[in-house]
């Protein structure tokens, strides 16, 4: 089998990333010393990228496989297939202002009010074409400026021919860039207490990002490399639903166990094994993590000698395609 080549990225992602593998089963060592780390199977070539560069590998074919945020697959505008959602790193884009500009709640706000006022309104951010695009997108810019984009400065070239809204590329540090270089920001947002820390306050969401299993749209025709994708996909799938998960045993007298199948409706297929009193059975299952304390009730009264495991994975095989766009 050719090697499936794997992109995993650095940064506030990385750590999410190497506990979701090593949950499903990797074991990888060197990602600290190396950007190619080794891995236990050697079916996969792994390779550590930014993930703001992953995107475009993938859609260039350099890479097979990536890990990526939501939010760089859509400042790359890359081709990019996703296979799953992998339910970490959950952020937000977020337009951005300092306090004191009360009278500003929305980014229509903004750029009415910089318009009226005859001033130019001076955007940084780390996503000039994500925010380029909102900025075009919005009904009062397009009132007051037509189909004509705003102007994008990075060091190396200069775009776009609305002088009166301007995107500045920014390296880091974003939120430090008002009231001096900027006259708003659009960041990444966890928790929001980098950007009130720094006197400012969020007037728009632009979008909610997360980590995303990618693949190259023509990876999966090859049926060598597909295999060992779906394996990929397959495993971290595991992962994320066994985090959503409780496996449970429980003793349940047989006169209660119809009543008891029948209050827990999340049941799929339980192992139902008889005990050495003939009177009563064991049951095994998994359920909903969200619907364990609702349970409990139900469980107390009816049962007796309740377990509960967290799954390491719980692997839907049957959910998993092998035609070539597979999706999750």
């Amino acid at each position: 089998m050719d090697q499936v080549r794997l992109a995993i990225p650095n940064g506030h992602l990385m750590d999410e990333t190497l506990s979701a593998m090593s949950r499903a089963g990797y074991s990888i060592s060197g990602s600290s010393r190396t950007y190619q780390p080794s891995i236990n199977d050697h079916h996969i070539k792994l390779r550590v990228l930014r993930p703001q560069e992953i995107p475009i590998y993938v859609a260039e074919g350099i890479q097979d496989v990536g890990i990526t945020g939501a939010d760089w697959i859509a400042e790359t505008g890359a081709n990019v297939e996703t296979l799953l959602d992998l339910d970490y790193s959950r952020v937000k884009i977020v337009v951005a202002v300092q306090n004191c500009m009360s009278e500003i709640t929305s980014l229509s706000d903004l750029i009415e009010d910089f318009a009226k006022n005859g001033n130019i309104l001076r955007i940084s951010t780390e996503y000039p074409n994500l925010a380029s695009r909102a900025v075009e997108k919005n009904p009062v810019y397009q009132d007051l400026f037509d189909t004509q984009k705003p102007v994008i400065i990075t060091p190396w070239w200069r775009k776009g021919d609305n002088e009166k809204v301007a995107i500045y590329l920014s390296f880091g540090a974003t939120e430090a860039k008002p009231p001096i270089a900027a006259d708003a920001i659009i960041e990444v947002m966890d928790t929001g207490t980098s950007l009130r820390q720094n006197g400012l306050k969020v007037i728009d969401v632009l979008m909610e990002s997360s980590a995303l299993l990618v693949c190259n749209p023509l990876a999966l025709s090859d049926l060598k490399k597909r295999e060992k994708i779906l394996d990929i996909m397959t495993l971290l799938g595991g992962v994320i639903d066994g985090r959503k998960r409780l496996h449970i045993f429980v003793n349940v007298e047989k006169r209660n166990l119809d009543t008891l199948l029948e209050l827990l409706p999340g049941l799929k297929r339980p192992t139902i094994s008889p005990l050495a009193d003939e009177d009563w059975v064991a049951l095994n299952t998994v359920i909903d993590r969200d619907d364990y304390l609702r349970f409990i009730p139900v469980l107390r009264n009816l049962a007796q000698g309740l377990v509960v495991y967290e799954p390491r994975q719980v692997l839907s095989l049957e959910d998993i395609s092998v035609r070539g766009g597979a999706t999750r």
